[in-house]
């Protein structure tokens, strides 16, 4: 399954006024799993934060979670990269428009980008997977943070983190570089690069896979397989009788302890 040519059609959709685009980072919100996780992590982040905290989103992407945390704390400074320059552009100018002078996105490589103790944090979400050389890019973010700084990463596990379950299988995301990490195996590279810290727990339970079926993979391959304006029109109701269970399954999936899981929350400290 390629994401790519989705995510331009959803792009070419949300992105027509500041309205659209914001309604998008809701949904996304809502339905995205990995962002029940990831924002439970920086609540409790927040908490104790700098009031002045510098932050590195590193993998933008559409910009979501650039967002969320612009919306909680506007005074902080938010450097966004990605390696696409479409991507960065159309950020850019959405968060231009919001007026938010304290975001800034660029295109930059992760396995070439550091700015020597600058941020308090450094956000990577569902991007190691797509990274061959991780070891570099974990060594650019200790770098880049300051003492005492924490990495949050959110990315698939080796437990089918990309609907992986056996040998000969390939990943349902075609951009994947790896099917996920082993708990240990992301642990030791990220303590080898120089993290002195580091905690590892599993997300996407038993409810969590159930959900990311109902809420995610389900609607992209149908998304792929119909026309698209065929989709968008379908893809409404379906929500509708779907979306209340993948609710409740990631609130189950959320507060829950899970000794495996098709993905993994990371936090590493400098």
């Amino acid at each position: 399954m390629q994401y790519d040519p989705i995510k331009r059609s959803l792009g070419t959709v949300f992105n027509k006024t500041p309205f659209l685009r914001k309604l998008f980072y809701n949904l996304l919100d809502l339905l995205l799993l990995r962002a029940w996780h990831v924002h439970k992590e920086l609540r409790v982040w927040l908490k104790s934060a700098p009031k002045d905290a510098s932050v590195i989103d590193a993998g933008a992407g559409f910009g979501q979670y650039t967002s969320w945390l612009n919306s909680k704390r506007p005074a902080y400074s938010i450097t966004a990269v990605d390696v696409k320059d479409e991507q960065v552009a159309d950020c850019n100018q959405y968060f231009s428009k919001i007026g938010a002078s304290n975001v800034k996105f660029m295109v930059a490589d992760l396995t070439q980008f550091y700015k020597d103790n600058s941020f308090d944090l450094a956000l990577s979400v569902d991007v190691m997977e797509h990274i061959e050389d991780d070891r570099g890019v974990f060594r650019n973010i200790h770098r880049s943070l300051k003492d005492g700084g924490m990495l949050l990463i959110s990315t698939p596990s080796d437990q089918g983190g990309s609907d992986v379950h056996g040998e000969g299988e390939s990943s349902f995301i075609e951009e994947h570089v790896r099917d996920g990490y082993n708990i240990d195996e992301i642990i030791e590279k990220l303590k080898t690069a120089g993290f002195n810290k580091v905690e590892a727990r599993y997300s996407y339970g038993a409810p969590g896979k159930i959900s990311w079926r109902l809420s995610m993979k389900y609607p992209i391959t149908f998304l792929g397989a119909v026309p698209k304006f065929l989709g968008f029109l379908i893809l409404p109701f379906y929500y509708l009788v779907t979306y209340p269970f993948a609710f409740v399954l990631n609130c189950l999936d959320v507060n829950m302890k899970h000794k495996t899981g098709t993905g993994l929350i990371v936090k590493a400290w400098k």
